[in-house]
């Protein structure tokens, strides 16, 4: 049996489950279905011939710090070059500043085929494109036309500096300081921890986006603006900044996690002073859904080696996949994945049809889908890795074989870019309270309509839904404690949704959309039980 490569399903996903191409052509640019699968396929073979040869190699050699130098593996040097050569940075970024101003949707296509590849490299390119959805929007003219096409080319890579040892999720508390210099300089002072690619060997440059405060600016977060600080100034200097140290990390080995030291260092203001979260927030939102796609990124890996050990380990006189029970674990396996995949396509699409149409209800989407993409998919990874090892069986529990190595690269994305707890907080208080649920009634009247298999789960997501309302309005603590299974439910509804609308769009899909539906989504049900029992009790305290 052949079954469809990532690559195949994210064709499917693009061009008939979102219809990227009618969303471009009603833009005036229109992208038809055979050049959204020709520009897959030059992904899927760069990713597979230049990326994922050297993952494990990558992760044997890690990042390494000695006497203030960070060097990563030695092959990503050449790595870097056929990745800045291949032009893949700049595929959604402005024609302006050298990218080729493709879909977003295509970018989120790239990045998990990437991430599954080799994550660890790969997160460095995520930030950088983070930092160039930042800049195009908050950057000033001049500061555009200096940063962005070193950035759009891959010739830079670019940090987003936030955490402080006492200001974690609490970006409040941060204490970096910016002192103001002549000609609209400022000198940085501050530790920031935890910066994923804050320094390394591969690069001409590095341009550091980083929170801090102006003298006399108040308390809390209106108090914080944000700055750039290149690793080379514009003199050809090297700028007062470095990295202290790096992290030794469960997972992610090759990507050089830094502790960064502002000693004075050179910056630029970057928006308004006192709203730099507000100007972060661009690149935030564009990391998390970013994350998102590396848990299914992940979770296609964990398919890839899981399928292929079952079907050549021989055991009782046939593979081990025609046994039951690992048939079902590889199921499971694959249409979790997809269900991910197509749900951060959708994500992906809604915010295409806000940038390129204009289209608020795309804006309204995005927002309400990004925390549950940026969870549910990160969350769905690490199990998706998990079930890989256990395929496996006792060959999974040693690292030659892969799987080990998946899941210790995985387990970050439910932590970084705001725990997954705070995204279901974030569902619940900011998305679906902020309108009183209206958007997501709306949504779930659309999830209704589509396929009567998901109206009964859609019906009851809705009560439980009305109930956390009125919850949040009454006892704001109880319903924040039962968002985190709020949001999984929301998960397992969408992801049922995503799978049903492939089916509808190829018939191949039908059986994996009707194990989908018949095996997992009942998982919905039992989360909204939960939450129906949990609004009755109240969560001890451990204090």
């Amino acid at each position: 049996m052949n079954l469809p490569t990532p690559a195949e399903d994210l064709v499917l996903g693009l061009t008939q489950v979102i219809g990227l191409p009618g969303l471009t052509e009603a833009a005036g640019s229109p992208l038809p279905a055979a050049d959204i699968a020709a520009l897959i396929e030059e992904a899927a073979r760069f990713t597979l011939e230049k990326m994922a040869p050297g993952w494990q190699d990558a992760d044997r050699h890690g990042a390494r710090y000695a006497n203030g130098t960070v060097t990563v593996p030695p092959h990503y040097n050449q790595l870097m070059r056929d990745w800045i050569d291949s032009g893949w940075q700049g595929v959604s970024a402005p024609e302006e500043h050298g990218g080729q101003g493709l879909p977003h949707a295509l970018w989120v296509a790239v990045t998990e085929l990437a991430s599954a590849a080799d994550m660890a490299f790969f997160l460095g390119p995520v930030l950088t494109a983070g930092a160039i959805d930042l800049l195009v929007t908050h950057a000033t003219p001049d500061q555009a036309a200096r940063w962005l096409p070193k950035l759009v080319s891959g010739t830079w890579t670019g940090t987003m500096c936030l955490t402080e040892p006492q200001a974690g999720s609490d970006l409040a508390a941060l204490r970096t300081r910016a002192e103001p210099l002549d000609e609209g300089r400022y000198a940085l002072h501050g530790q920031k921890i935890y910066i994923t690619w804050g320094e390394h060997d591969l690069t001409e440059n590095i341009l550091h986006l980083v929170l801090a405060r102006l003298p006399g600016a108040p308390e809390g977060s209106k108090g914080i603006s944000l700055f750039a600080a290149p690793r080379i100034t514009e003199a050809g200097q090297r700028n007062a900044l470095r990295c202290g140290g790096i992290e030794r990390k469960l997972g992610i080995h090759a990507s050089p996690t830094c502790t960064m030291l502002f000693e004075g260092a050179e910056a630029e203001l970057v928006g308004e002073p006192g709203r730099g979260l507000n100007a972060m927030f661009a690149m935030m939102n564009a990391a998390r859904l970013a994350v998102g796609v590396q848990g299914v990124g992940q979770g296609a890996r964990a398919l890839e080696r899981a399928e292929a050990f079952a079907l050549q380990r021989v055991q009782n006189g046939r593979p081990i996949a025609q046994h039951a029970d690992v048939a079902r674990m590889l199921a499971e396996m694959r249409a979790v994945t997809l269900a991910g995949r197509l749900l951060a396509l959708e994500a992906a699409a809604a915010l295409d049809a806000h940038h390129l149409l204009g289209d608020e209800e795309g804006a309204t989407r995005l927002a309400l889908l990004t925390p549950i993409v940026k969870a549910w998919c990160t969350d769905r990874g690490v199990e998706t890795a998990n079930t890989g090892i256990q395929v496996h069986g006792g060959m999974g529990f040693v690292e030659e074989t892969g799987a080990a190595q998946i899941l210790r690269d995985a387990r970050i994305a439910p932590i970084y870019e705001g725990t997954n707890g705070i995204q279901a907080i974030d569902l619940l208080v900011r998305k679906v309270a902020r309108d009183e649920g209206d958007a997501m009634r709306v949504l779930l009247a659309e999830v209704s309509a589509s396929d009567r298999r998901l109206a009964p789960a859609a019906e009851r997501l809705g009560d439980v839904t009305e109930i956390l309302l009125g919850l949040q309005a009454k006892d704001p603590d109880r319903a924040q404690s039962l968002a985190a299974p709020y949001l999984d439910a929301c998960g397992w509804l969408l992801g049922g949704w995503m799978l049903a609308r492939a089916a509808a769009a190829s018939p191949a899909h039908a059986p994996l959309a009707a194990f989908y539906l018949a095996r997992l989504l009942p998982r919905a049900e039992a989360r909204c039980l939960e939450i129906e029992q949990g609004a009755l009790v109240p969560v001890p305290s451990v204090l």
